[in-house]
């Protein structure tokens, strides 16, 4: 798949956004408001860093009656290690957009993203937010999209159509990228009718499957956050498929985070077979994609599948796992198989790690359980990025 997003020909009915610079940093999109046309049910799972972001302190509180209607994101700032001047803030941004349209302030989300430790500039954030009812468009999930944006390369959004109903998802991360929840932002809205018992355990396990299989440099944001939104303008759906479509949504959406990495060049897939419970099969998949030692060697095209054994191997903590029971793979490619090295020829394993996706296949002859999760190589690129972030 190449880098540019596909277009989104299906948008849920009632959800409105606009995006614009409002000058927090250069000339780029800083700032978006997307907006339902009705109060919509809604759950939202959270960073677990104790130092959260004062949005996500405002944003807990908000969502805690299980309804939300608007969403109000800027890039560029973070708002974190602010203190009560950033919650006062976080706050106020909510007052200015209720006021804009209509809702009450708890009814509005608000996220901030970018560098942290810094105050947000209120004077342009009031400015910019002045009128901005008038510029909401159905639509436009493609522009808020890139709105949210910081050290992304391109936007990710995509959308699924349920029976009468249609979900969509936008996200932004591309470093600092560990998600525990419940910087990585993730925005998934649907006018499709659920239950409100329904709404967030099946937003828990789509995030288990999507943004916490997701890793990029192991370091868990102070912002992380998914919501999901349901205005049921649409009518009832069938759970089940809707759950399906959701998962699809919020998977094509974790990939393209873990493909854009910072400084990354391909997308790595570590596969966890025979485990003895899925924790364990997700532990172990965590271990070989963070290894700084396994994401040079696929960037160099260097099959060293020892370094993939140490990464298992260092997850002491599981007794169960041993070397006479596990098989590794590059691809389809068997490379170590119940404790013993399997003779390999090195140029096919080289052309196939020279490829933009990879797959690590882990095999623990343990249980029949599994898991999934997505990362990327580890490049110059990325000491680059993050070397000079701020100046």
């Amino acid at each position: 798949m190449n880098n540019d997003a596909p277009l989104m020909p299906m948008q849920p009915q009632g959800f409105l956004a606009a995006a614009k610079n409002v000058g927090i940093k250069d000339d780029t999109l800083d700032m978006t408001v997307i907006f339902s046309s009705v109060r919509a049910r809604a759950a939202a799972m959270f960073t677990r860093n104790r130092f959260p972001g004062a949005p996500v302190i405002v944003g807990r509180e908000h969502i805690a009656d299980g309804f939300a209607q608007a969403i109000v994101v800027n890039s560029k700032n973070a708002n974190v290690a602010t203190g009560q001047r950033g919650i006062d803030d976080a706050l106020e941004m909510c007052r200015l957009v209720a006021g804009e349209l209509g809702i009450d302030s708890r009814d509005v989300l608000p996220f901030s993203t970018g560098v942290i430790g810094r105050h947000l500039p209120m004077d342009r954030i009031r400015t910019g937010l002045r009128g901005i009812g008038a510029e909401l468009r159905p639509n436009n999930l493609e522009l808020a999209a890139r709105a949210i944006m910081t050290t992304d390369m391109y936007p990710k959004y995509t959308s699924r159509r349920v029976g009468p109903a249609v979900v969509a998802g936008i996200a932004k991360g591309a470093g600092m990228i560990e998600p525990n929840m419940a910087t990585m932002l993730a925005y998934l809205m649907t006018d499709a009718e659920l239950l409100p018992e329904v709404i967030r355990p099946m937003l828990q396990r789509v995030v288990d499957r999507s943004f916490n299989a997701v890793s990029i440099d192991t370091d868990t944001s102070t912002s992380d956050t998914a919501v999901l939104m349901a205005n049921g303008l649409a009518g009832p759906v069938d759970q089940q498929a809707f759950e399906a479509a959701l998962i699809e949504v919020a998977e094509h959406l974790a990939r393209e985070i873990a493909r854009n990495g910072e400084g990354a060049s391909k997308l790595i897939t570590v596969r966890v077979t025979g485990a003895k419970t899925p924790p364990q099969a997700k532990l172990v998949a965590k271990a070989v994609v963070n290894s700084p030692l396994v994401k040079t060697a696929v960037y160099g095209c260097d099959p060293n599948w020892g370094r993939v054994v140490m990464a298992v191997g260092k997850c002491f903590d599981e007794p169960e796992i041993e070397p006479a029971r596990v098989t590794i793979r590059f691809g389809s490619t068997a490379v170590f198989e119940r404790g013993a090295p399997v003779e390999c020829e090195l140029e096919a394993l080289q052309k196939y790690l020279g490829q933009p996706e990879v797959e690590i296949g882990v095999d623990l002859g343990i249980g029949d359980a599994s898991s999934r999760v997505w990362g990327c190589d580890l490049t110059e690129g990325y000491v680059k990025e993050n070397a000079y972030y701020t100046t």
